[in-house]
């Protein structure tokens, strides 16, 4: 199951965040918001690379943004394949994405907590990951489901709904 989580979940999440980046670009071109240079900024912090005033390489700035959205995408497909699956499971996986961000630019000083933020900017950021965490949940889903219901779908078939006397699956249907 890692095996497949693995490389599904980089393509899920390259889904995702290729989704994402055409509605961000939509949007720019409605509202007028310029690009964000954050995620360069934070790779460069992360790895120590000379940081340059100004605007950051383009090349930086895809990297993390791409980087980021497919290495995450690895969680969703996990998910997906222990059987948490569809939009529940991908709401839940938009937190993640947003907590990831907030770790690694707060972390890094390059970033601010959301809480302090103009509510217009919030809202943006909000939707647009919630965005790449829908698309990056419904490929994850598709390809997942190719190998049948998950453990938790298992377990779950037994007897719908949570039940005390309803033990976890043998070992060998899990």
């Amino acid at each position: 199951m890692i095996t497949r989580a693995l490389w599904q979940g980089l393509l899920a999440g390259t889904a995702g965040v290729v989704v994402m980046t055409l509605g961000e670009k939509a949007e720019q071109r409605l509202t007028g918001r310029p690009d964000s240079h954050v995620p360069a900024r934070t790779l460069e912090r992360l790895t120590g690379m000379a940081e340059r005033p100004g605007r950051p390489p383009l090349a930086v700035n895809r990297a993390m943004h791409y980087g980021q959205g497919a290495l995450l995408g690895v969680l969703r497909s996990v998910m997906a394949h222990a059987g948490l699956r569809g939009p529940v499971s991908s709401a839940q996986f938009a937190v993640v994405r947003l907590t990831n961000d907030q770790i690694l630019e707060n972390a890094t000083g390059v970033g601010a907590p959301p809480q302090t933020w103009p509510r217009k900017e919030l809202v943006v950021d909000l939707l647009h990951k919630t965005v790449y965490a829908f698309a990056t949940g419904a490929v994850a889903d598709a390809l997942a489901a190719r190998s049948g219901p998950g453990p938790g779908q298992r377990h779950a078939a037994l007897r719908p709904g949570r039940h005390a006397d309803v033990g976890p699956l043998p070992r060998h249907l899990a």
